[in-house]
């Protein structure tokens, strides 16, 4: 099936006016296969046409479920183990330290998509009970996409899903096999929160999160957004939290608010200027 260059103009338009993202050329080529579910579903013949019925206005939902299925939601457990190694033997027991009078964290996973990476989080701590015993932690994952957020807030997966990054030992212990697939233990979800965001919008409540993390997301934002999108997440930091990017990013050139830090790489703080404008913020 054939896209013209106006349908793709016409639907990277429609995709940043919602997201902020861009229909970047890694998106392109999967254009047919992300939007011919949804062709069927209307028996509508062609992208061509789809794309007249929501030049013509008249279906608001229908642009919302063609954008939803634009977005790329690929994600999988613990994925690319490594950062994950960094929070379970660096960020986590530094912070256990940091906040060792007041007991209380708290974590976003912003572009969350549907939920393995904040799922995989709550593991790193439900499987240290001794550390965290008696804490306050505050989970929180959030992403442009409802469809994805819903999925998330019901952790349910398919077999592939859930096997993806888990040990069979991870799968027995925080799984419950049923007809429908495998839904994640109560244990889990009972301490995980899910809402839709857009990382341009002001920073979810409460703010103030430890730690952050935000991967693979902003590769899809413009230079202005991705900058604004910094200022955001730099906003929502604790003074002395982290921020964890993708492997592909970075804020060298992006921001001036948040630095590399030296002893943890991988992971980025809050520059001098990040926290005076924190202070300016609050005074």
């Amino acid at each position: 099936m054939q896209v013209s260059d106006s349908s793709i103009r016409i639907l990277a338009g429609l995709l940043e006016a919602r997201t902020g993202q861009q229909l970047t050329m890694s998106r392109r080529w999967r254009i047919e296969t992300a939007l011919s579910s949804l062709l069927r579903e209307r028996s509508i013949a062609t992208l061509d046409e789809l794309i007249t019925i929501l030049v013509m206005g008249k279906e608001p939902s229908l642009s919302q479920r063609v954008v939803e299925a634009l977005l790329n939601n690929e994600t999988y457990f613990f994925r690319d183990r490594t950062p994950f190694d960094q929070l379970g033997r660096a960020a986590l027991p530094a912070l256990a330290e940091l906040r060792r009078d007041s007991k209380r964290l708290r974590i976003w996973s912003a572009g969350c998509s549907t939920g393995q990476e904040l799922y995989s989080i709550a593991m790193l701590f439900a499987e240290d009970p001794v550390l965290w015993h008696g804490w306050s932690i505050d989970l929180m994952g959030s992403d442009v996409s409802e469809t994805a957020v819903n999925r998330a807030r019901e952790g349910l997966y398919t077999q592939f899903e859930a096997q993806r990054g888990l040990a069979v030992t991870q799968m027995i212990r925080w799984f419950t096999e049923g007809e429908d697939g495998w839904r994640v233990a109560e244990s889990l979800r009972r301490n995980v929160r899910f809402q839709v965001h857009n990382i341009l919008e002001a920073p979810p409540h409460p703010g103030e999160f430890d730690i952050i993390l935000c991967r693979n997301v902003l590769l899809y934002l413009s230079g202005d957004k991705k900058r604004a999108a910094f200022d955001r997440l730099a906003s929502a930091l604790a003074p002395d939290g982290w921020l964890m990017l993708g492997a592909g990013e970075t804020v060298i050139g992006q921001t001036e608010k948040l630095v590399s830090d030296r002893d943890r790489r991988g992971l980025y703080r809050l520059a001098g200027n990040g926290l005076e404008d924190r202070r300016a913020a609050r005074a």
